[in-house]
């Protein structure tokens, strides 16, 4: 084999498509999500790159039309999770053997062909399985998602380029080699990105990887899968087995192999992954790395002298956007009483402009929660708050409606009390909790929006005043470990706002950066001494 020096090549953003009238880009996805609504597909397990059926069998359907069947999914149960496990292990040793430049070169070229003839099948599944628009399946599942696989390469080249100082007549390398064990990788209904970057991101270092995808968004990840593939993902790396979290995850947290974790999902159930783990740590051969992102209580905090126009611009859009189902969703928002009569006028109007619907309409700016679990929770807190005389008042929507698809009005409510449940609860759906408060008890709702609230994950202020931004910054600093400054609290892209927090929000370890990557690697620390020592005895030792 001959040597090279390699250098991954520059990552750049993908450009967003804009679906305009007429484009090219328009009639393809159009054209795409009629033919995919017009099959039904049965989608295995995939084990050591064989496919797997159980007849354990789910439904995959469109959360705004849940009538209608987009095809069907077999469900892993402890026998094929345990198969999974045996073949992350026996490929462990070759895949970590292949040279860094050669798995990067899987998801680079995985980037491309997402980039371009696999766009619109992706965006499509996203689409239909998960109910979101044109629009935001496109910053997710195509932009995004291309972003994670050409950026994260780029990171860990700089990961291995690291190296300790040396001393006279000695070498020092750091050598990063993968985890002591498979990682588990457990991802979302709600991100297609996330559920592609969740496991290549340690694969991408070397790890092999047992993949639980959610069961509401396993048709956009049996098309990630098949990208993979297609990109030359070896066999028995990633082995993709959906199934209900019970089913799958007890055997994978019982395992001895178990080398690492990486999550995103609710605050709940991490905390029973933790919990596990914790009262299992005696029978894994190392101590395996969680890495994980769960919930938000994502707030929007206006100052007096804010922008009112920016201000509810980035309260409609934060709050709705795919009906809110993001964690970075903004739920609660602090309003200065002085700007309430425009902010109120304003907002109400642009929310009551707001089309839901069927998200193959292009007109359609919100489409339907996820499932009926979800959708009877957010009705609950909107029948509660309904009902809460003297402590909130709903001012926009509260409409609910699944006789066809889980459909949920952009809701509104006022907050009399700062520690309303819907100020201080995650909600995951289109509602959003506004407080008016005195301009004059600015620092004290300051402190408020810090301490109701036991997640910390995104956040954003709206002022003018540059004094105020700066004072209204530092006072937040520990409420969000992503932090706006007149702009939403979502929309992180890959390479420019390194995403994750702290508190109950979870490990702040930074999807789309070298934080996260890090987390995926063990290093060695090997020193050489080319000409070492021959003698016991040291100079100071000799008497004169």
């Amino acid at each position: 084999m001959s040597d090279v020096m390699f250098t991954i090549p520059a990552p750049r953003n993908e450009p967003v498509l804009g679906y305009l009238p007429g484009s090219p880009e328009k009639a393809e996805l159009k054209a795409e999500l009629k033919a995919m609504a017009a099959r039904q597909v049965e989608i295995p397990l995939v084990i050591d790159g064989q496919e797997v059926r159980t007849g354990r069998l789910a439904d995959c359907v469109m959360p705004h039309k849940h009538a209608h069947k987009l095809g069907c999914y077999h469900k892993a149960g402890e026998k094929e999770v345990k198969a999974a496990i045996k073949a992350a292990e026996k490929a462990r040793p070759g895949w970590a053997a292949m040279p860094f430049q050669q798995r990067a070169a899987i998801l680079l070229k995985a980037a491309e062909l997402l980039a371009g003839r696999r766009r619109m099948q992706l965006n499509a599944a996203t689409m239909l399985g998960q109910s979101k628009t044109a629009f935001q399946a496109e910053i997710d599942s195509a932009a995004e998602l291309i972003d994670f696989w050409r950026y994260n390469p780029h990171f860990a080249e700089r990961i291995l380029r690291e190296q300790p100082g040396n001393a006279p007549g000695t070498w020092n390398t750091l050598e990063q080699r993968p985890l002591d064990g498979f990682v588990f990788a457990v991802t979302p209904f709600n991100f297609t990105s996330i559920a592609g970057n969740l496991p290549t991101a340690p694969a991408l270092m070397g790890n092999t990887v047992v993949w639980k995808p959610a069961s509401s968004s396993v048709l956009s990840g049996w098309y990630i899968l098949q990208i993979l593939r297609e990109a030359g993902m070896p066999d028995g790396v990633i082995n993709f087995v959906p199934g209900s979290g019970g089913q799958v995850g007890n055997p994978v947290m019982a395992a001895s192999e178990l080398g690492g974790v990486h999550f995103t999902g609710s605050t709940g159930v991490f905390h029973d992954m933790w919990r596990t783990i914790g009262n299992n740590i005696a029978s894994y051969r190392c101590y395996p790395r969680l890495v994980g992102e769960t919930g938000g209580k994502d707030f929007i905090f206006a100052h007096p002298s804010a922008d009112v126009d920016a201000l509810v611009t980035a309260m409609v859009r934060g709050a709705f956007e795919y009906q809110g189902q993001k964690c970075s969703a903004a739920s609660r928002a602090y309003i200065p009483q002085s700007l309430w009569p425009r902010v109120k006028d304003k907002l109400l109007a642009e929310v009551e402009a707001l089309r839901m619907g069927d998200v193959t309409d292009f007109r359609t700016f919100m489409g339907a929660v996820i499932d009926q679990g979800a959708f009877d929770d957010i009705k609950g807190f909107i029948d509660r708050a309904k009902k809460a005389k003297g402590k909130a008042r709903i001012i926009a929507g509260g409409g609910c409606d699944a006789s066809s698809g889980y459909f949920i009005q952009p809701t509104v409510i006022e907050a009399l009390d700062p520690l309303y449940e819907t100020m201080v609860d995650e909600i995951f759906g289109p509602v959003l909790t506004l407080h008016v408060y005195a301009d004059k008890d600015l620092l004290k709702m300051l402190r408020t929006c810090d301490r109701s609230a036991s997640y910390a994950l995104t956040g954003a202020i709206f002022a003018q005043d540059r004094a105020a931004i700066i004072r209204m910054k530092d006072e937040l600093q520990g409420t969000a470990g992503n932090f706006y400054i007149n702009d939403k609290p979502t929309g992180a892209v890959v390479g420019q706002q390194p995403f994750g927090g702290s508190r109950a929000s979870g490990t702040n370890d930074k999807a789309g950066s070298y934080l996260n990557l890090v987390r995926w690697v063990s290093p060695r620390a090997v020193k050489e001494t080319f000409d070492p020592p021959r003698a016991v005895p040291y100079p100071y030792m000799s008497e004169r």
